[in-house]
């Protein structure tokens, strides 16, 4: 922990706000984009944009074109943090005033425990459904509910709030340790179970229109430029806070790079592997 110096206030300094040592190289801004990226919530958003009346296509480019925003976005978010190495918080002292940007900083606070529950929402939902297909037995958990959710449910939902609280709490540098394996390693499970999905439906039996609804030409095109702005509101949270892990990089060469693979390069294989399996399991559940 840094020493803070004699002149400075108690108030304005301590060791998270800081300049810190910058040692992330691309590939740890590439790792927190893969991690980011590929989660529960991608695939929610990424497969509720077939409900628009869109084609299998259409959601891709609309997937492309809505993070090619959140590059243009992150690259601009990243630059004084990289290059001062602070937080976002002190950045904000530069248009609100020391005091002021006290304000934007707990808004993003409160906005970030928000997004914490419902990542953790997400992801227990799908943590109750391994259960339940590994552990038949616990079904009884999966009936009462308390606040909204199973008993099951809250067991998953705390489970994995402690595991990610574990990993916050000790510090930065634990958090670029558990990226920089689990964002290839998603990659990995993603792969697999597209891969088996396409084996148990069969390429010759898998549609990559779904809906049903006729759209003219400009009410499809309408959709999809609604499809890229939710695209882009998803990852409102990580790019506003992205100053908070660019303030790490070496140069805002690493930065750019980092970012060029792990957004429009990632996200492509991302969408193409989601557009891919969501058309799979409807198949699957039609036949």
């Amino acid at each position: 922990m840094s020493k803070r110096p004699a002149h400075y206030s108690e108030r304005l300094h301590n060791a998270d706000l800081a300049p810190t040592q910058q040692n992330w190289n691309w590939y740890n801004i590439l790792a927190f984009w893969l991690s980011d990226v590929h989660s529960v919530g991608g695939y929610v958003v990424a497969a509720s944009l077939f409900a628009f009346g869109l084609a299998g296509w259409q959601v891709l480019i609309s997937l492309l074109v809505g993070i090619c925003i959140v590059q243009i976005f992150a690259n601009l978010m990243a630059r004084p943090s990289q290059k001062a190495a602070v937080p976002f918080p002190v950045i904000c002292r530069l248009s609100f005033g020391v005091f002021g940007a006290n304000i934007p900083a707990m808004i993003r606070g409160l906005i970030a425990v928000v997004w914490y529950g419902i990542q953790t929402y997400l992801a227990s939902n799908a943590l109750t459904i391994v259960i339940l297909r590994l552990f038949p037995g616990m079904e009884s958990l999966a009936g009462p509910s308390f606040l909204g959710l199973s008993y099951l449910g809250w067991i998953s939902f705390m489970l994995l709030w402690c595991l990610q609280a574990i990993v916050f709490w000790r510090g930065m540098d634990s958090i670029r340790r558990f990226i920089d394996w689990s964002g290839p390693a998603v990659y990995i499970v993603m792969f697999a179970l597209a891969a088996w999905l396409v084996w148990q439906a069969g390429w010759a039996n898998i549609s990559f229109t779904l809906s049903d609804i006729q759209l003219s030409p400009g009410e499809q095109l309408w959709q999809m430029v609604i499809a890229a702005a939710i695209v882009a509101g998803y990852f409102a949270g990580p790019t506003l806070n992205f100053g908070d892990f660019t303030r790490y990089a070496r140069s805002f060469g690493d930065v750019k790079r980092g970012n060029f693979w792990g957004l429009p390069v990632n996200f492509l294989v991302f969408s193409a592997t989601t557009v891919m399996t969501v058309n799979t399991l409807v198949e699957k559940v039609r036949r």
